[in-house]
């Protein structure tokens, strides 16, 4: 397994991390690895409940199939 080594990290982080591992009963390294297990490979279920949310955020009330026949309509008359 390869090792990293994170250099220039602030207090602020570092107790951040500490207090997040004493919260889910892990040493800061095992919590680190999690944070970046979690965030850089994720799961299918996360990707999937982030696309279904893409997807609800990005739908539109209008109906653009009309707009798209009316044009084409338009166009193929002239």
């Amino acid at each position: 397994m390869a090792q990293l080594t994170v250099r220039r990290v602030s207090p602020e982080v570092v107790g951040a991390l500490r207090r997040r591992a004493a919260a889910n009963g892990r040493s800061a390294e095992a919590e680190h690895r999690e944070i970046l297990r979690a965030t850089l490979l994720g799961t299918e279920t996360d990707f999937a409940a982030r696309a279904e949310a893409l997807r609800r955020r990005l739908r539109s009330p209008v109906d653009s199939s009309e707009t798209i026949r009316a044009d084409r309509d338009r166009d193929s008359e002239a």
